[in-house]
């Protein structure tokens, strides 16, 4: 059964794995094994980020507010103390634009101290610092002002990313520029479309945080139409690479991206118009990047006419949904393939309320990518998603991604039986399937 786990247990639990031989780690793999967060999803009150504002709406396409999440902005010690003591080595947060700079030209030392802090301490516990600059959100002035449509926007983040890398950059392992900048051009190929009122919930609520912002506008990658957006967005990752790297030249930068393994099933020519627009232009943007990170929760089926169901003989939850844990191995292989690059998979998992899908789903999932590894794809890490239960966008707090259990009241972390399943296989370097 899970377990309660404090501050005080977790420091305890991560002595003991460093104490006792018989879990001790061997020499340092340098194959990354970790857990994931995202700021807004997890630290509470982000009250000058453009998704706290839409939440605030009416209407709103949100399920609920953010409000506190899960308190991680007082409580990630604790949270980086989870990860150590469950013998991973790796610790993927995003540093959260709208606290760094919450006017436009202002930047908080406090919070660019805080974030630092972090990093200095996922160091002294022998963890791997992977940070994301940007995960999603951004400062409500930005939005307000044209978001990545605004011409100067990429210099403005550019600058952002300078000030967070002379802050930070010397102690981290692995930068990202943007988070899944991708998903939002996937529609086309999915099976779940919005509907008319689902479109016209989300223009009423666009129109309300402008009118809000005193602005005409209110311009989002996650809300609209990113088809303006898209060429901004490629600038300012590679502006924001060059800055990061002016600071840091040995530091690894790449950018997360959104890659379901796609399957062709008489849909030859949809696969390939899906791969030029969701992929192929992100891939050039990140041509002289160090790596690719890849982030996978789906198989997806073309058919002929358009995206299908998943086949029959697919094997099925008890929900009914598909259990595809190979999935993952089909986008890291198809991610270097199309690029040639190392890739380092930043986000997989699976919602499940029966945390027994996912204690049975990270095995399968990690044997993969062992299997794409063994095939010569280099593979830098395998990182969870996610840490916490937390904030899941639309859908609030109902979906349940992580490997710690969060009280809503009262913010108690309760690890839970599949966390120790990935930190067994952390340990061991691997299935060894």
């Amino acid at each position: 059964m899970a377990g309660m786990i404090d501050r005080r247990q977790a420091l305890a639990l991560g002595a003991a794995a460093i104490a006792t031989p018989a879990v001790a780690r061997g020499p340092r793999d340098p194959f990354l094994w970790g857990a994931a967060t995202a700021g807004h999803q997890v630290e509470g009150n982000n009250i000058n980020a453009d998704i706290w504002l839409l939440e605030q709406m009416k209407p709103t396409l949100f399920a609920e507010p953010s409000g506190d999440a899960c308190d991680s902005l007082h409580r990630w010690d604790e949270d980086v103390a989870i990860v150590e003591a469950l013998g991973l080595t790796a610790y993927r947060f995003s540093v959260e634009w709208a606290r760094i700079e919450p006017a436009e030209g202002q930047f908080s030392q406090a919070f660019l101290d805080h974030y630092a802090r972090i990093v200095d301490r996922c160091r002294a516990s022998g963890l791997a610092p992977v940070v994301t600059f940007n995960h999603f959100t951004t400062p409500r002035w930005f939005a307000a002002r044209g978001g990545w449509e605004a011409p100067d926007a990429p210099m403005l983040f550019a600058r952002y990313c300078d000030r967070v890398a002379r802050a930070m950059a010397h102690g981290i392992s692995h930068a990202l520029t943007f988070n899944e900048p991708n998903l939002s051009i996937g529609g086309p190929w999915s099976r779940f479309q919005p509907s008319a009122k689902m479109r016209a919930t989300t223009q009423a609520m666009i129109a309300a945080a402008a009118k809000a912002s005193g602005s005409d506008r209110f311009s989002l990658l996650n809300g609209g139409d990113p088809t303006p957006m898209i060429p901004g967005v490629l600038r300012a990752h590679r502006l924001g690479r060059a800055a990061i790297k002016a600071v840091r030249g040995d530091l690894p930068v790449g950018l997360s991206l959104a890659i379901s393994d796609d399957v062709s099933i008489g849909g030859d020519t949809l696969l390939a118009a899906k791969r030029r627009a969701s992929y192929e232009p992100f891939f050039e943007a990140g041509r002289d990047d160090d790596f690719v990170g890849v982030q996978t929760y789906e198989r997806t089926y073309l058919g002929a006419d358009g995206p299908a169901d998943a086949p029959k003989s697919t094997e099925r939850r008890a929900d009914g949904k598909p259990y595809e844990p190979g999935a993952i191995g089909g986008s890291v292989r198809y991610a270097h393939k199309a690029t040639g690059k190392p890739i380092l998979v930043t986000e997989n998992g699976i919602d499940a309320s029966d945390d027994r899908d996912r204690a049975r789903f990270i095995p399968d999932a990690v044997a993969a990518v062992e299997a794409a590894r063994r095939d010569g794809v280099p593979v830098l890490g395998y990182i969870h998603w996610s840490l916490l239960d937390n904030f899941e966008w639309f859908s609030g707090y109902k979906p349940r991604y992580g490997l710690v259990a969060v009280d809503r009241a009262t913010f108690k972390r309760t690890v839970k039986p599949s966390a120790h399943v990935f930190g067994a296989i952390a340990r061991a370097g691997g299935t060894k399937r």
